[in-house]
């Protein structure tokens, strides 16, 4: 009997789903875990695995096609069962996609942005997840139809360069036109794999070299796509900025105690694997201060404001381009209960995780206070949108070196700003100031976090 793989429900906003890549052909055996292909939710770019052992008779979507949750949208045969007795058991060899859909076979993991929801009602759901980029691959050779098969990606970049995807000889699976046969077509050359084009003809008259233009070409004018998951950050941006009355508070650190301290730390933790940064040294004074000032570590609900026994500190993390961008927000559970060595720990392998392979939802929940620190990037000063439910976020800037004022004297020392945002609904001028002037104090003052 043919096992029907569904788009699933992975969150409770998610209403659909985009195939970017597919990791399987049809004719291809997989394996319980295999992964089938990437899919794009409101959330991020997840792999759909496999629950079970067969053969792909069919795919049912296309790379770049969007399918509601619950949509067919590959057809598995059972081991022992053909391909051909698996398309018949769903309407005698015709199209997958208009067969009655079941219960997805398919696990899958997500990677929310920063403030996404919680689990989804998928009962498929395990935490697997990648930020893949989108628009990789294409969807096959020229088919029996005569249509050209090009990735969504190579024919938008044909648009761009005025060029016919059907003109081009692609050099991807099956002959598909993929992004480097754009780009060599663009470029007046042969992609790798791809047949060698004819010689040009020797010109018979000299070629007339044109002077160069007097002026710089400008950009050109265009409308990027939006994916699931810049959307639901859009949305989310949008629902925090209008619906939490945010104001800031900014306090100046100096930093000289906390370097030195973090120097002769990491020396001696060098032969051990462990490097601390500034940021771990951050979350851990921010745990201690929202120890002392519970109000901070609270959410506005309904039914009055919801105070946090626990105390999860989350640390935003930029992804890179290649696995489509956004941001993610992992978080360090029971934070306050553990030291510099574990956080560094834990933080580091999670940011590497982020940006390789995803984030699980459960890495990425129950965070009651949020870290966003652009210091790594030279940013001295900024202000963060807070992450709802939280109460509050802190924007951490730069340990840069530069002149400060100390004990009568203009020095030169180590000065950062952290600025907190704050729900006025929740916390108030003074509550926010008392909270910057305990971590001011933690920071410091270092050696009082190792105790």
């Amino acid at each position: 009997m043919p096992i029907e793989i569904t788009m699933p429900r992975l969150s409770d906003t998610m209403e659909e789903g985009t195939l970017i890549k597919w990791r399987v052909k049809a004719g291809d055996n997989v394996k319980s875990g295999d992964v089938l292909a990437d899919v794009e939710t409101d959330k991020a770019t997840m792999e759909l695995q496999s629950y079970d052992d067969g053969t792909v008779a069919k795919l049912a979507v296309e790379e770049g096609q969007t399918a509601p949750v619950g949509k067919l949208i590959l057809l598995l045969a059972e081991v022992g069962e053909s391909v051909d007795d698996a398309l018949k058991g769903v309407g005698g060899g015709q199209s997958a996609a208009a067969a009655s859909s079941s219960a997805s076979k398919a696990q899958a993991g997500t990677s929310a942005v920063a403030g996404g929801s919680g689990p989804g009602d998928s009962p498929n759901a395990t935490s697997t997840a990648t930020a893949t980029s989108g628009g990789a691959g294409g969807s096959g050779a020229t088919g029996g139809s005569g249509r050209v098969r090009v990735s969504p990606v190579a024919r938008k970049m044909a648009e761009e360069h005025g060029l016919d995807p059907a003109t081009i000889t692609g050099s991807g699976p099956d002959g598909r036109v993929i992004k480097r046969d754009i780009l060599a077509a663009a470029q007046g050359t042969a992609a790798p794999g791809s047949p060698a084009a004819p010689a040009p003809a020797k010109p018979l008259k000299p070629v007339v070299v044109q002077a160069p233009p007097t002026s710089l070409p400008v950009g050109e004018s265009k409308t990027i796509s939006l994916s699931n998951m810049r959307k639901t950050i859009a949305r989310r941006l949008v629902e925090s900025k209008t619906t939490i009355p945010h104001f800031t508070v900014t306090v100046a650190v100096d930093m000289d105690p906390l370097m030195e301290m973090r120097t002769s730390l990491n020396a001696y933790l060098e032969s051990q694997g462990t490097k601390l940064s500034v940021n771990d040294f951050i979350v851990r004074g921010s745990a201690m201060a929202l120890q002392r000032h519970p109000m901070v570590n609270s959410s506005w609900t309904d039914a009055g404001i919801q105070q946090h026994g626990a105390i999860s500190v989350g640390v935003a993390i930029a992804l890179p381009a290649d696995k489509g961008g956004g941001l993610v927000v992992a978080t360090i559970r029971d934070t306050l209960n553990k030291s510099l060595r574990q956080i560094s720990t834990e933080t580091r392998t999670l940011a590497k995780k982020a940006r390789t392979q995803g984030l699980s939802l459960e890495e990425m929940s129950d965070g009651t206070f949020t870290i966003s620190n652009l210091g790594m990037f030279g940013v001295e000063h900024f202000e963060a949108i807070i992450n709802p439910p939280q109460a509050a976020i802190l924007a951490v800037g730069a340990a840069n070196e530069k002149p400060v004022a100390r004990d009568g004297k203009v020095t030169l020392g180590h000065e950062m700003t952290a600025t907190l945002s704050a729900d006025h609904r929740i916390i108030d001028g003074a509550m926010a100031a008392e909270f910057l002037v305990t971590l001011k104090q933690l920071l410091e003052n270092p050696a009082v976090m190792m105790v």
